[in-house]
């Protein structure tokens, strides 16, 4: 009976925070579920099948999340950034915005930020606990502090399933 109770009240949470983060998105496409309390800004476009499981969206700047990307817990994504070359110390009153570009079937583990002016690109995983600071290329397995590329998918392998339409 708990158990039930402990389910209907997910269910109830899963779509309330789905709804707030559709409400605020600049775009969204079909099927996003949101897992788990998320904060995006209006400048964020999502695509066809987004999943958030603790999704922080903060800055000024464009953030576009395409088709079937899946994020861990606690994951961020910024856009803006103090200016330490300005008027003042540490920095001054500049913010610097950059758009961040996530193309698709991007999967985050949990906890990975992603700094302003960053394009991940198709089929990248980010290892749990990073922090990317350029740019991914498609395919790539990264991870660390900063992220680098360590491996990456088997293409062919990729481009079968991608054809076949097996996405999670």
């Amino acid at each position: 009976m708990i158990s039930k109770v402990l389910n209907v009240f997910k269910s109830i949470k899963r779509k309330y925070y789905t709804f707030r983060v559709k409400r605020v998105s600049a775009s969204c496409g079909n099927d996003l579920t949101v897992n788990a309390y998320s904060y995006i800004t209006p400048k964020t476009s999502l695509g066809n099948n987004v999943n958030f499981n603790g999704m922080k969206i903060q800055g000024t700047a464009n953030v576009i999340i395409g088709d079937n990307f899946h994020s861990g817990i606690e994951c961020m994504i910024i856009t803006d950034s103090h200016n330490y070359e300005g008027e003042a110390i540490p920095y001054d009153s500049t913010v610097i915005s950059k758009d961040v570009v996530i193309e698709d079937n991007v999967w985050l583990g949990n906890r990975v930020i992603v700094l302003p002016g960053v394009t991940i690109g198709e089929g990248a995983i980010i290892q749990a606990g990073s922090v990317v600071v350029n740019d991914i290329p498609k395919y790539a397995i990264a991870g660390g502090h900063p992220a680098k590329v360590f491996s990456s998918r088997d293409k062919d392998h990729y481009e079968k399933l991608k054809k076949e339409g097996k996405f999670h």
